[in-house]
């Protein structure tokens, strides 16, 4: 069993001649806990990515699936794009759409 002392920065253990004590630095103690964090923040990022990826993979669409063609809907008009062209490219216009 040991007894940890925040304070001081020592760790007090029985040993077999007497008090084992071993002390660390202010700066040393700021390094394990800077290296800490980042080890949980992974921890955490990689479990956050690994789920990600399940609800990306569950709402992906299956590419090869065929998706059908357009149909023409009841409500448009044809507009010719230019007027002046002599192509008469036309393009549909929905007359029942909202006004928003």
């Amino acid at each position: 069993m040991a007894v940890p002392n925040y304070t001081y920065l020592k760790l007090k253990k029985l040993g077999p001649y007497g008090i084992i004590t071993v002390g660390a630095s202010f700066q040393r103690a700021y390094e394990c806990e800077v290296e800490c964090c980042g080890h949980a923040t992974a921890i955490v990022t990689s479990r956050e990515l690994a789920a990600l990826r399940e609800e990306v993979a569950e709402e992906t669409p299956d590419t090869k699936k065929s998706t059908g063609s357009f149909k023409l809907v009841e409500g448009f008009k044809e507009v010719l794009i230019d007027p002046s062209s002599s192509k008469g490219k036309m393009v549909r216009i929905g007359t029942t759409l909202s006004s928003k």
